[in-house]
């Protein structure tokens, strides 16, 4: 079966969670912030199901603290985990070497903040050659205005801009697979 390219594959495919932290998510409005977590989480979910890696930031952790409670506990034991003050991923000691490291072409982009730190990231991993997905349904700003900008500029750039069921199904491609159950049951 032919495929179109920027169809994403379970197994080309990385997912990036970018400064999900308690303190930061504090700062966004409380039903994006929430709605956000959830989405996270059912990737996070959903990744594990289907071996998809994950690498997770964390903006000056000293200040900010760690990423939220809900989607440590979710994480893989494989999962990359950097500290960072640049606002691009990219600026993180480690992070190039260990994305390219995992062979995979296609970045799941979901975070905070849309217009900082995920814009920037984006815009760099396309630059690098990376076919980028950001999962607006689980990106926020502490402003709507600036996640809307921030998400029309990444799309003029090329970047993708999908759901985070769309991601889920096509991960999935087939009713048939044998986590379909699984996986379509994170959404009910």
């Amino acid at each position: 079966m032919s495929s179109h390219p920027n169809l994403l594959d379970a197994n080309n495919s990385v997912l990036l969670l970018v400064d999900i932290q308690t303190r930061l998510s504090a700062a966004m409005a409380a039903a994006e912030s929430q709605q956000m977590s959830q989405h996270c989480e059912r990737l996070l979910q959903a990744a594990a199901l289907l071996d998809v890696p994950v690498i997770v930031t964390e903006q000056y952790p000293q200040g900010l603290g760690p990423t939220q409670a809900n989607l440590l506990e979710r994480l893989p034991a494989a999962a990359h985990v950097f500290a960072k003050t640049g606002f691009s991923c990219c600026a993180a000691e480690g992070f190039d070497g260990t994305l390219a490291a995992l062979g995979r072409k296609q970045i799941v982009l979901a975070g905070q903040e849309t217009h900082v730190c995920v814009l920037q990231t984006a815009l760099e991993l396309d630059c690098l050659g990376y076919l980028v997905h950001v999962v607006t349904d689980a990106v926020c700003s502490r402003h709507a205005e600036h996640k809307a900008f921030a998400l029309q500029r990444m799309q003029q750039q090329g970047v993708t801009l999908s759901c985070h069921e769309s991601v889920l199904f096509e991960w999935l491609r087939d009713a048939r697979h044998e986590r379909f159950k699984a996986i379509s049951g994170l959404l009910r």
